[in-house]
């Protein structure tokens, strides 16, 4: 009997100071365009007129995400453990050297874990889209593993079932671990301890030519990581156990809670490269989740297979014909193949699961797995091609088919990832990221034609346009920043005077912008450093990862370039699961060679540079009667990017990981002559 129990609730949060803050910002926004748009007779006030205008627009972008905040509360314990649905859970991973198959093999071992009542409803499957044998092997070794590591968990109602961070403390002191008493369990952990770490040892040892001579392996022989067969069968599960609950997850996470966005484990303090983005998910998470839904964030996430399959809601669909699709129709939508034909059509008209030897599907599964060119798939059937952010706009197509999405955020938190460390992960994943955001704006598959001609709403569409204009807003700032410097070097002035009546509206927008900023860090519970390193981080990024992504894109769509998908270094955490010796300044920003690092150095360098010429001529000036010089504005503007860029800074005069290589300082350095002789050459 199906429980008649709510399993969730919809709760709406009050933000009535937080909206009228908002509006105060956006009427200072505007007030500062008014009057530059009345005074404005240069070239360079019509620039910082056109900068300020979009700025305004995106602060009004940002506001419609935050307007209707909802939270959902779950209520798990009423769910009868007969209405468990079956679950298909996918772990996706892309190269062995940047996501070490030991990460890998943890995430899989915590969802083979999982506290499920019925375990023959489960399966997971990997995809390794790097082809590599080594991950291959640590996972038929850790299958070996679980054997051992599933019932003790279950035995011992261990909660974190990763491994490695169950590993990383000792034993409770007491002997206990969720009511398990005395020695046996002490001699137990004891012995899964040492069992894991030879499994560590097994798989950092492994070396691939020696696992090629394994004729397990053969497969992967003379196999090209752009152009391989199938050989682990990932998301070909409509053919295998084809549940009608699909979850997938990244291969750096793992289960904590088995009962949702991420939250990181091992998050270094303050958030020093402002990736943890725990305010994003709690502001912006939390208003979007108030329109259609908050995005498909690509882990962490529970599908519906018969959404993934592009169905539409019940609601939506008008005079359709009941019973089955033809079998024509499921060809043209997913292939040839009779037996996922098949399989489709008993999800989608009656939503059941077949039940089927898996190991008989197997042939069948790599047919599947292969191109299936002339399809729907990739379009309108499975995770949407055509970007490097392929969760975000799969996201946005199950959207604008008109589905919802709920924010389930848990406590304790459902999944834990792990978050980049150091500049150049960092800065690479914000790259990615953008990179496949603009994609999506400039294509078809944009935002605003899901609005017009599918079911996206209006503000939904806001909202995703909030992201994707995050390259796009790297040119304003770009060029925003550059104006002070560029005043104090030629000896103007973009900003009002201090002894001008208009000086008080950007002084007092800049205050109540850091002010209202700082506070929603303070009501998340973070600290004020933790708000300074995500400012700063924000002025970096934009003047790194997302002008590249911005240049990047720009240079695809002339034809002159293609993108390049990048994969973000993943920590490997010791066996047991500690930190590695080389972890003691986690915190300090790193540096190498890479171009990202070029645009901050250069601006590090010319704000440093444009103080010190401005200084002097205010001096020379006041001393000879005649004070030439720009306002207090340009100079507060430098500082305030120094300050920003100070990680840069103090890059320039480190050595070794933490100090700028000589090739970008360099680079940055004739950049700088080149800017500071455009300057003064009249």
């Amino acid at each position: 009997m199906a429980s008649t129990k709510k399993l969730q609730e919809r709760v709406v949060l009050r933000t009535t100071a937080w909206i009228l803050a908002e509006f105060v910002i956006l009427f200072l926004l505007l007030a500062l365009i008014a009057r530059r748009a009345a005074a404005t007779s240069t070239s360079l006030g019509t620039l910082a007129l056109v900068c300020e205008a979009w700025f305004a627009f995106v602060w009004a972008l940002g506001m419609n995400c935050k307007w209707s905040p909802v939270r959902f509360d779950t209520r798990p314990d009423n769910l009868l453990p007969d209405e468990l649905p079956a679950l298909d859970m996918f772990v996706t991973t892309a190269d062995p050297l940047l996501e070490p198959p030991v990460i890998t093999v943890n995430t899989v071992l915590s969802l083979l874990a999982l506290d499920y009542p019925d375990v023959g409803k489960l399966a997971c499957y990997v995809s390794d889209d790097g082809c590599s044998p080594v991950t291959c092997y640590a996972l038929r070794e850790a299958a070996k593993f679980a054997a051992l590591w599933v019932p003790f968990c279950k035995r011992h109602g261990v909660g974190v079932r990763a491994p490695f961070m169950y590993f990383s403390s000792a034993p409770p002191e007491d002997g206990t671990d969720a009511g398990t008493v005395g020695r046996e369990f002490l001699e137990s952990w004891a012995f899964m301890k040492s069992e894991y770490e030879k499994l560590v040892t097994r798989i950092e040892n492994a070396d691939e030519g020696s696992i090629l001579r394994d004729a397990e392996f053969a497969d992967f022989i003379d196999a090209e990581r752009r152009n391989h067969p199938t050989i682990i069968k990932t998301r070909v599960s409509d053919v295998m156990t084809n549940a009608p609950i699909m979850l997938n997850v990244d291969c750096d996470m793992f289960v904590n809670n088995p009962q949702a966005p991420q939250k990181f484990y091992g998050a270094l303090k303050d958030d020093p490269f402002g990736n943890q983005l725990e305010v994003a998910f709690k502001k912006l998470g939390y208003g979007v989740a108030g329109i259609q839904g908050f995005f498909y964030a690509g882990t962490g996430c529970f599908h519906r297979r018969k959404v993934v399959y592009g169905m539409p809601p019940p609601d939506t669909v008008k005079h359709e014909r009941t019973g089955s699709p033809s079998y024509k129709e499921l060809q043209i939508k997913f292939g040839s193949s009779k037996e996922l034909i098949e399989s489709s059509r008993n999800l989608i008209s009656r939503g059941d699961v077949l039940s089927l030897d898996i190991s008989s599907r197997v042939q069948v599964a790599k047919q599947v797995g292969a191109c299936n060119s002339g399809t729907c798939w990739g379009q309108e059937i499975g995770w949407v091609y055509g970007s490097m952010t392929e969760d975000i706009l799969t996201g946005q197509r199950i959207h604008a088919t008109g589905w919802r999405s709920a924010l389930m955020d848990t406590n304790p938190p459902a999944f834990m990832g792990c978050a980049p460390t150091g500049g150049p992960a960092s800065l690479t994943q914000y790259k990615r990221w953008a990179t496949g955001l603009l994609e999506i704006l400039i294509s078809w598959n944009s935002p605003i034609l899901g609005s017009i001609f599918g079911r996206l709403q209006l503000r939904q569409c806001l909202a995703y346009m909030f992201i994707y204009v995050w390259p796009v807003r790297a040119p304003f700032e770009l060029c925003y920043a550059l104006m002070g410097p560029f005043c104090l070097l030629t000896n103007q002035s973009f900003l009002p005077k201090a002894s001008d009546e208009g000086f008080r509206i950007p002084l007092a927008l800049f205050l109540t912008y850091n002010i209202y900023n700082l506070m929603e860090y303070k009501e998340c519970g973070l600290s004020a450093r933790t708000w300074w390193n995500n400012h700063r981080m924000q002025r970096i990024t934009s003047a790194s990862a997302w002008i590249l992504a911005f240049l990047t894109v720009l240079l695809k769509t002339m034809g002159l370039s293609e993108t390049v998908f990048e994969v973000t270094h993943k920590e490997s955490s010791t066996s047991d699961g500690g930190a590695s010796p080389d972890d003691a300044d986690q915190g300090l920003f790193t540096f190498d060679s890479s171009p990202v690092f070029i645009p901050v150095t250069t601006l590090s360098i010319l704000n440093i540079v444009a103080i010190a010429v401005g200084a002097w001529r205010v001096v020379v000036g006041t001393a000879r009667g005649a004070p030439n010089g720009p306002g207090i504005g340009e100079f507060a503007c430098c500082v305030w990017m120094v300050l920003c860029f100070w990680p840069f800074v103090r890059g320039l005069v480190s050595s070794g990981r933490y100090g700028i290589p000589w090739s970008v300082k360099v680079k940055a350095s004739l950049i700088v002559s080149v800017f500071v002789h455009f300057c003064t050459r009249n």
